[in-house]
């Protein structure tokens, strides 16, 4: 019989190879919209991770870590990405363009758009659900997927571009920890690497997005912790009391203790002790029949 530690090695290593990590895409086949160069910098890309045939469920996420704009965060992108892949739900890692390269809005926010209408483009090929394609996001990513949430199209009937005829929409929003307002309880950083450091004041409500939501607005989970001294817990709780009032359904989970960043605060391939979160949100995905 083996040692009861080496029987938790293997698992550990069947839970890893339950995902397959595939290489990095471009979002645009040539050059992306708006691109300042032709650098690494200048591509965003998705990386998708694929769960087993045996555990898929037809769902997909497309995942935007944090970074205040100005970095990517991995521990809030393919951490997460494995996370859900060993649930059944196909991720996608977004690297978008960022201000500390130059890009302002709506750079950003053309490349999540663009990255889920790409997966739901290839959802037939990826056996996807296109009406189950959400979109997550960590800090200033928070604030990106919530752009999303807020400001997607229908897509353009007329577009030369394929891609571009289909919805930008995502059918559900996770967000963690987000960044949600450009107002004075947001975050500094963020707001300055997006918007620059002398925004308009209509720009600035444009991208506070407590103030965009709408009853179209997707289903959306959010979670914070009330000790973040980076980002207010009030991003979350005004954006939950936006949906609230426009009848959007929601899950908010507030907690107590909890620095800014902690991601899952626990790491791959085992995933033994994550932050409760982890596990409300699969509770929360089944109700929307993300998972099973």
């Amino acid at each position: 019989m083996k040692p009861f530690f080496v029987l938790i090695a293997m698992s550990a290593l069947v839970a890893t190879l339950s995902a397959e990590v595939q290489p990095a895409f471009p979002l645009w086949p040539d050059k992306a919209p708006g691109a300042l160069g032709t650098g690494t910098n200048d591509i965003p890309t998705l990386t998708p991770y694929l769960p087993s045939a045996e555990t898929a469920t037809g769902a997909a996420v497309v995942i935007c870590p944090g970074g205040g704009y100005g970095g990517l965060a991995s521990h809030e992108g393919a951490d997460y990405a494995l996370y859900l892949s060993q649930r059944g739900v196909t991720a996608f890692v977004l690297k978008y363009r960022l201000g500390s390269h130059g890009y302002r809005h709506p750079v950003m926010l053309g490349d999540a758009a663009r990255a889920v209408r790409l997966v739901r483009s290839r959802a037939s090929g990826l056996k996807l659900d296109p009406r189950k394609i959400g979109i997550m996001g960590s800090s200033a990513g928070g604030h990106l997927a919530s752009t999303l949430l807020t400001h997607y199209d229908l897509g353009d009937a007329g577009a030369a571009d394929p891609v571009d005829r289909i919805s930008s929409r995502p059918d559900i929003g996770i967000l963690c920890y987000p960044v949600i307002t450009m107002e004075s309880y947001g975050h500094t950083g963020s707001r300055e690497n997006l918007l620059g450091k002398f925004p308009t004041a209509d720009l600035v409500n444009l991208l506070s997005n407590e103030k965009q939501v709408s009853p179209g607005t997707p289903p959306t989970f959010l979670w914070h912790t009330v000790e973040d001294q980076a980002v207010p817990v009030r991003n979350s709780l005004e954006f939950a009391a936006a949906l609230s009032r426009n009848g959007v359904p929601f899950d908010l989970h507030v907690y107590q203790q909890g620095r800014h960043g902690i991601g899952l605060a626990s790491r791959p391939p085992a995933f033994d002790n994550p932050h409760p979160w982890a596990n409300d949100l699969v509770f929360w995905l089944k109700v929307q029949g993300f998972v099973r």
